[in-house]
């Protein structure tokens, strides 16, 4: 593993209301300010959902070209769409992300329940993710919300072949309700199981609710790198709301800081994940 950090910053998420969170980055001007805040603090990935006019999720296709382009423009952050969209979004719709040219997006590696719904992830589906991505070179980060998806990931690879810039780099998705829980046994779990994928795989965790604190320290002391931001959570402390997207990566700056693997930069960033 590499002795840097990456951090990546998920700003808005699929998931809170604008009435509920004022503070969530909505429009292209607040999601570009956040890329520049969070960059000058040591992010070196953003990972982007899009709303509407009405803040609502959304996976036009004009707005995601515009948005690719405008990050671009105001910062050096490695541009990561999410195929995921909301729960709710087309196959149609997320395969179309790719269409806006983004450096990065997530690939999710299999259906997991997701609270009181279900979100679906084909084995077709993403078999025809990975193959666009690769024939774009649009570098992909495979989800993992369960450890079984794992397994999943070993059987695309071997099947399908190395993604784009040659580089296998995953995220730990924990803390969903009905996925795997934001433990350390968990993360240990799965930093095992990457022995089965090709060797020089990074992982970064992620910790969703309270489980933030808790992943991020667990990835760091196992080797591993960080996805931080208010699509994961919206409390910084018990009874505590963050206020921005900055305080979060502010943090994980000084816990990287503190285990003596600083953050990368974004040139860096994309030396590790083969862009």
């Amino acid at each position: 593993m590499t002795t840097g950090t990456l951090i990546t910053v998920a700003p808005t998420g699929a998931e809170s209301s604008k009435a509920d969170v004022p503070a969530l980055p909505v429009t292209l001007d607040e999601l570009t300010l956040t890329a520049k805040e969070c960059v000058a603090l040591g992010a070196a990935v953003i990972h982007v959902h899009i709303r509407d006019d009405e803040a609502r999720p959304t996976l036009d296709a004009g707005r995601l070209r515009e948005t690719v382009a405008a990050l671009r423009e105001g910062s050096d952050l490695i541009v990561q769409l999410s195929t995921g969209g909301a729960v709710t979004d087309p196959e149609s719709a997320r395969l179309a992300v790719l269409d806006a040219g983004p450096d990065m997006a997530s690939c999710t590696m299999g259906t997991v329940n997701f609270g009181d719904d279900v979100f679906l992830n084909r084995w077709e589906f993403i078999v025809d993710l990975h193959s666009r991505m690769q024939e774009r070179g649009i570098v992909p980060e495979y989800e993992i919300f369960d450890l079984g998806h794992l397994t999943a990931l070993q059987r695309l690879l071997g099947k399908y072949g190395l993604p784009a810039g040659g580089h296998v780099h995953v995220d730990f998705v924990m803390g969903v309700p009905g996925g795997m829980p934001g433990t350390t046994d968990a993360l240990v779990a799965c930093r095992q199981a990457l022995r089965d994928l090709p060797e020089g795989t990074t992982f970064s965790a992620t910790g969703v609710g309270r489980s933030t604190l808790p992943v991020m320290l667990a990835s760091l002391s196992a080797g591993g790198h960080l996805r931080v931001g208010m699509e994961d959570t919206i409390t910084y402390a018990k009874g505590q709301p963050v206020e921005s997207n900055m305080q979060l990566v502010a943090r994980a700056v000084s816990f990287a800081q503190l285990a003596q693997r600083p953050p990368l930069t974004p040139v860096e960033a994309r030396q590790l994940l083969g862009l």
